[in-house]
């Protein structure tokens, strides 16, 4: 009897079955709209869509992005409510993005569960059912065209955190980790947010669209990516906490920690898949790049 029982918790065992570290880029909803800008960005866009073929593909049934368009000053945060359905505009570049139809199911059951274990690792983390705490652009637009509809439930977590270390941020990945290992849910896993993200100064920012602001920050991006692409693990989690700052890295790059934390930090064995290769925005560095999962 005891080892059938086993073999049903195998059954019933969740699992990571994608992982990914994307773009989410205002100007690719201007991308696909008619005018001077229609386009210009299709590169990421297509990598965006690729990445939703590539999730379904994969089997995932719930997508947990980790969002540097939300800032959390006091502890980390999960938007867990059973259902997202609305119209955003942002704040941010209201010229940009404006008007965006989202509708998607969510999954409280994890979102709670994730919440728990992170707290229960000595990191204050918090789910929330709030149907009045709307969905940050860092998840409506990877939403908007990876056009998964309703075949994915979805969980959004604050992944910009003002004055944690990036340390809390391994923990929470590993706390996300092992819930969804916990539960029945095959999931993908998505950290939004650029390499280097400092924006050009206003007085030129729209002048230059496709340069980077400082040098030194392209520089570092490009040795990260190396380092990805050839597993140096060890050596890239070695440099995460002094790349985050120094090249002001968007949310300070707490979206990554976590990733990372999730597929074993400097233990992960995968190398890197560049969907999109590096590209400028508005003085940051994107990329869009696929972590693979061992079978």
């Amino acid at each position: 009897m005891s080892s059938r029982l086993h073999f049903v918790e195998e059954l019933k065992m969740g699992k990571i079955v994608y992982a990914a570290k994307i773009t989410h880029i205002p100007r690719m909803i201007l991308s696909e709209q008619p005018g001077p800008l229609h386009g210009c960005r299709d590169d990421a866009v297509e990598g965006l869509r690729e990445v939703g073929r590539r999730i379904l593909d994969a089997g995932a049934e719930t997508l947990i992005v980790l969002d540097t368009h939300w800032l959390s000053n006091a502890g980390y945060h999960v938007n867990c409510a059973s259902r997202f359905d609305g119209v955003y505009s942002s704040s941010e570049f209201p010229t940009q993005l404006k008007d965006l139809e989202y509708h998607a199911p969510g999954d409280p059951e994890l979102g709670h569960a994730i919440a728990a274990a992170a707290s229960a690792a000595g990191v204050p983390t918090f789910a929330h059912e709030n149907k009045a705490m709307w969905l940050e652009y860092g998840t409506l637009v990877p939403l908007h065209f990876m056009n998964t509809g309703d075949r994915l439930k979805v969980v959004s977590m604050s992944g910009w955190l003002a004055w944690a270390s990036i340390d809390e941020s391994r923990k929470v990945g590993a706390a996300l980790r092992a819930a969804i290992e916990a539960s029945d849910r095959k999931v993908a896993v998505l950290a939004s947010g650029s390499l280097s993200h400092r924006i050009h100064d206003n007085a030129v920012v729209l002048d230059h669209p496709y340069e980077i602001s400082d040098e030194f920050n392209r520089q570092c991006d490009l040795r990260a990516l190396d380092l990805w692409t050839q597993g140096r693990w060890k050596e890239f989690a070695g440099m995460l906490p002094t790349y985050a700052r120094a090249c002001s890295g968007e949310g300070w790059m707490h979206d990554t920690a976590m990733l990372m934390g999730a597929l074993g930090w400097d233990a992960y064995q995968g190398c890197a898949e560049v969907i999109v290769p590096y590209f400028i925005a508005s003085g940051t560095g994107q990329v869009i790049a696929q972590f693979p999962i061992a079978a």
